[in-house]
């Protein structure tokens, strides 16, 4: 950690030396040097010292229990009678088959 913080320090004398000196030209250039420094704040604070000072939050991640209603098919009747035939289910309910009635019998034969 002494080391980290060693390096920080010696990279920040180095900028500090190495750049150029500021001239104060024009009215824009105080608000221009803010604005940078600004800029270059929020970038160290956020990489470099904000993760000693804060840590990350604890995230629990709890199983979604999702209550659905049970959806129970129809039930339609295996035969659909009728008085000249009928229809029967067939292939597990997917298809009606039509069985016609058979006819009745001839009346007997009167002498």
């Amino acid at each position: 950690m002494r080391r980290l913080f060693a390096a920080v320090a010696v990279t920040t004398l180095l900028i500090g030396t190495v750049a150029p000196a500021a001239h104060a030209g024009g009215p824009n250039d105080a608000a221009r040097a803010l604005a940078s420094f600004a800029a270059f704040h929020q970038v160290m604070f956020s990489a470099f010292v904000a993760p000693l000072l804060f840590s990350p939050p604890v995230v629990v991640v709890r199983p979604e229990v999702v209550y659905r209603p049970v959806v129970a098919p129809r039930a339609y009747p295996a035969v659909a009678q009728y008085p000249h035939g009928r229809y029967e289910r067939v292939y597990r309910g997917h298809r009606y088959v039509w069985v016609p009635a058979v006819p009745p019998p001839p009346p007997p034969f009167a002498r």
